[in-house]
């Protein structure tokens, strides 16, 4: 490929909105071009590294023995509501209508779909198992679509789905796309981690994402330097506590705090740990009748330790609160507290309601709490003396650097990444809700075990360069770079020398198969070397007159703070060595 041939459209400042190094590099290098909210065009450059990183998910996922098809982008909304996605699915889940009134949803997923064809097609156990898989255009109608490709509204994923005959079959089929999962994050040539998961929306109960490190990552990462534990923030478990619950040292006593209605404003008001004290929160249940009317409402408290945070998705999963909650309202609050959020507490309840503490405070003594009054605390609260055992002991919270790993191998690190790849066993969440069945050996209907497997396609080149970047430009690894190399001639325009020599090495490379482009634009070569280095070209080989006298030309890879020497006629050579490694 010559530039002159191709589509280069570098900027020297990113647009305003453009708010993390991602969306800011891709924008600079001509990459993308935004339409709309969260809606861009993939220009040729952008497009080259998109192109690539579909070729190496679709030679692993053929390997692993999936097939490809391609299902519709716009969707009957009968198959949704067979599911109930179509009502709780949430304004994420674009809803439009057809000429005759027809109910049509814009996929941001497709599990519906495939449920629907396997269960047309598959009869019997033998024809189990299958893999299915997609790449294709997805959309989903983000409230605020932000930092480029990382989350916008319109991108493109690869999706798969496996059907097995029972369970043991089922996760078989979900290793073996774990394992080429961890093939095509290898390929890439990106730092990652494979993390224990939280399912979601999706549904099923084991899960791995595939989140590639980077420090402007939006999810926090838990793992454990010694060994192979990983998962992230919603999952990972906070172990108990080791030893009993110390005896009450102290009496309880009722002291002011004026002002002071956090933890941290407490503690330091009060010279104590934060770890001594321990927040409320106030949660309601509602139960609704077939009218969608609430008929009764449950308030529950939750106590954490005054340095710890709620993890919402434990919560959800907590007998009483896993058909859904909502922060309790001002009204409900002080009806039960008799006192206004900001010094509230276990102590002196108007009404009853469910209590549930963490791990951690249930094993505390002598803890600082609100006291159910404005301005005031209380000092030396103990379970059993001062009120009853808790409702409820669970790990509620989120884990915090230096934790008990949970495998025993160590204490717990934090770091950021950005999921690029998440992998769930499903089990039978759609074949039943759809009554997709198979005859086993006996003749029986049996409903087919799922998995599904979802690659970012568009979203992970973001994330490389979160992870892969200086202050010139992006740095691509070699396997997803628009191009491998980039032959740089100084004033090809003007040195017969210079062009044969260019064209020579373009040449031979082309026909080796090496992703080369060479910059014939003639442009001056700051400018040409800043185009590339913004663009992120790994290998580049600048070749001049004064070089050429020598019998030599430069060769800089993009890591490379300066350029080396190369002999002329060993540079093909040199490179393929390079490449190689």
């Amino acid at each position: 490929m010559k530039a002159s041939q191709f589509f280069i459209s570098t900027l020297k400042e990113a647009p305003a909105d453009a708010e993390v190094v991602s969306h800011r590099l891709m924008m600079r290098a001509g990459m993308i071009k935004k339409l709309g909210a969260g809606i861009y065009n993939y220009m040729p450059m952008g497009l080259r590294v998109i192109r690539k990183v579909e070729a190496i998910v679709r030679e692993e996922m053929n390997r692993a023995g999936a097939v490809e098809l391609s299902m519709p982008v716009v969707q009957p909304a009968e198959l949704w509501q067979e599911t109930g996605r179509f009502e709780t699915m949430g304004p994420e889940l674009l809803r439009i209508k057809d000429r005759h009134g027809r109910d049509f949803v814009v996929q941001p997923t497709s599990e519906e779909v495939i449920t629907d064809v396997m269960r047309q097609d598959i009869k019997s156990y033998k024809q189990l198992p299958k893999n299915l898989y997609q790449i294709q255009t997805k959309f989903r109608d983000e409230r605020r679509p932000r930092f480029g490709l990382m989350r916008g509204r319109e991108f493109i994923m690869k999706d798969a789905y496996s059907f097995d005959r029972d369970q043991a079959a089922a996760k078989a089929s979900y290793q073996t796309m774990a394992q080429a999962y961890r093939r095509i994050f290898d390929r890439f040539g990106l730092s990652y981690r494979a993390v224990t998961a939280d399912s979601g929306a999706i549904g099923g109960d084991l899960s791995e994402e595939f989140q590639v490190i980077a420090a402007t990552g939006e999810d926090a990462i838990v793992y454990c330097p010694g060994s192979d534990y990983a998962a992230n923030m919603e999952k990972a478990e906070a172990l108990p506590p080791q030893g009993p619950r110390p005896a009450p040292a102290q009496a309880m006593t009722r002291t002011p705090t004026p002002g002071k209605s956090t933890c941290p404003d407490v503690a330091e008001l009060l010279g104590q740990p934060l770890a001594r004290t321990v927040k409320s929160l106030v949660l309601a249940t509602d139960e609704l009748n077939d009218y969608e009317e609430v008929v009764k409402t449950q308030v529950w408290l939750l106590l954490l330790r005054g340095d710890h945070d709620m993890n919402e998705v434990k919560l959800g999963k907590l007998p009483g609160l896993d058909a859904g909650f909502r922060f309790a309202t001002v009204d409900e609050v002080e009806a039960h507290f008799g006192c206004k959020p900001g010094y509230l507490g276990p102590v002196n309840l108007k009404k009853p309601l469910n209590i549930v503490a963490d791990r951690d405070v249930a094993v505390m003594s002598d803890w600082t709490c609100g006291a159910n009054e404005a301005d005031f605390h209380i000092l030396g609260v103990n379970w059993g003396r001062d009120l009853p055992e808790p409702d409820l002991v669970a790990d509620i919270r989120n884990v915090v650097a230096g934790d008990p790993s949970p495998d025993g191998k160590g204490v717990l690190a934090i770091e950021r990444g950005i999921e690029v790849g998440h992998v769930f066993y499903l089990g039978t969440k759609y074949s039943q809700a759809m009554n997709a069945t198979f005859l086993d050996e006996n003749g029986k209907p049996q409903f087919m075990e799922m998995g599904c497997y979802g690659i970012g396609i568009t979203r992970l080149p973001a994330a490389a360069i979160e992870q892969n970047h200086d202050e010139r430009g992006i740095i691509w690894p070699d396997a997803i770079a628009p191009f491998t190399v980039v032959i740089c001639p100084i004033g090809m325009d003007r040195s017969a020398e210079v062009k044969a020599a260019a064209e020579k090495l373009h040449e031979a490379l082309l026909a080796d198969g090496v992703d080369v482009i060479l910059d014939d634009r003639g442009e001056r070569p700051g400018a040409m070397f800043a185009d590339w280095e913004l663009i992120g070209v790994p290998h580049r080989v600048t070749i001049g007159d004064r070089g050429l006298k020598d019998g030599q030309v430069e060769y800089q890879h993009r890591r490379d703070s300066a350029a080396s020497k190369v002999a002329t006629d060993d540079v093909f050579a040199f490179l393929k060595g390079k490449l190689a490694a």
